[in-house]
């Protein structure tokens, strides 16, 4: 049935696609460890991203704000931060703190015994916000925490499912304890709506355990076109309908990133095939309150997908 609804809402988009494919939804951008702290420590750097992304209409960066190379500059030099973001803001984007990290090895966040270290990881952004003025503030938070990376997830993939939803349930927790309000969500892969497990004596998908959680989720959707039951907006189709009925938000992520497997990323075509892709996503999706546009994997590697570095 899933794959009918999306071959039937893929058939109207491209009827009406015309000539050009409306890209206009919402679009942010992943921004890593290495990327972020040249854009915090050269201005010049950081003058190169805000003229780039606004000429893609990406209007949001998820900027990393966690510890890298062995400094941690949200702690040690918060005026960074509070420069940058007043630039971006200054420049009609918005900030999001990414968190998590490949460098920090932060897959094993899932685990109980690592638990105090997530918590410790948002609340240096929650403590950084606290005090910043408005205009140097995140405007949200997105947590990259994959416990799938783990090298016991194949055999003890549905336990590290649970002690995910737990975490999740934890960091929603402190959010709230803060007093802000900034919205809050995850960037999961699409194949867990295929997963069910019983949380809280409720037993469902393991998305929407997430999506019940957090206030929007930004969904790895990483094939390389709209179309067919193995494509984007297939792929995307349970999330946005739950969310349509709790009033949440989901974004979709696509991959520039090389891919042994071809269909998981754009980077072996071009971009005027992502942003086909993109816009025909937009026309099938677009009238769902609970689409919130698009989130690219990530500004590093989109950059040199373009030949720009």
């Amino acid at each position: 049935m899933k794959r009918l609804f999306a071959s039937l809402l893929l058939a109207c988009a491209c009827a009406g696609a015309g000539a050009q494919a409306d890209t206009a939804a919402p679009r942010a951008i992943w921004t890593w460890e290495e990327d972020s702290y040249a854009l915090l420590e050269q201005p010049a750097a950081a003058g190169r991203a805000i003229d780039f992304l606004k000429s893609k209409s990406v209007d949001t960066v998820f900027l990393y704000a966690d510890a890298y190379g062995g400094r941690n500059l949200i702690v040690s030099q918060p005026q960074l931060y509070r420069r940058l973001i007043r630039r971006l803001h200054a420049s009609g984007l918005r900030a999001y703190a990414l968190l998590g990290s490949g460098y920090l090895n932060t897959e094993r966040y899932v685990l109980p015994k690592h638990r105090l270290e997530a918590l410790a990881m948002l609340q240096r952004v929650l403590d950084y916000n606290r005090t910043a003025a408005p205009d140097e503030r995140f405007d949200g938070i997105n947590v990259d925490i994959e416990p799938h990376i783990l090298a016991e997830w194949s055999s003890r993939k549905m336990a590290l499912l649970a002690e995910f939803i737990e975490l999740s349930d934890a960091l929603m927790r402190a959010k709230r304890a803060s007093g802000q309000t900034l919205p809050m969500g995850p960037a999961i892969p699409f194949w867990l709506d295929g997963l069910v497990v019983e949380y809280k004596g409720v037993s469902k998908p393991v998305s929407q355990h997430v999506q019940d959680q957090y206030d929007y989720v930004a969904l790895m959707d990483y094939r390389d076109r709209a179309a067919g039951g193995d494509g984007i907006v297939s792929h995307a189709l349970d999330e946005l309908a739950y969310a349509d009925k709790t009033g949440k938000q989901v974004l979709i992520g696509v991959e520039t990133l090389p891919n042994a497997l071809k269909k998981v990323s754009f980077h072996h075509l071009k971009e005027a095939d992502m942003e086909r892709e993109l816009g025909l996503t937009a026309k099938s999706v677009g009238a769902m309150p609970s689409f919130g546009g698009f989130v690219v994997h990530h500004y590093g590697s989109y950059r040199k997908w373009l030949g720009l570095d």
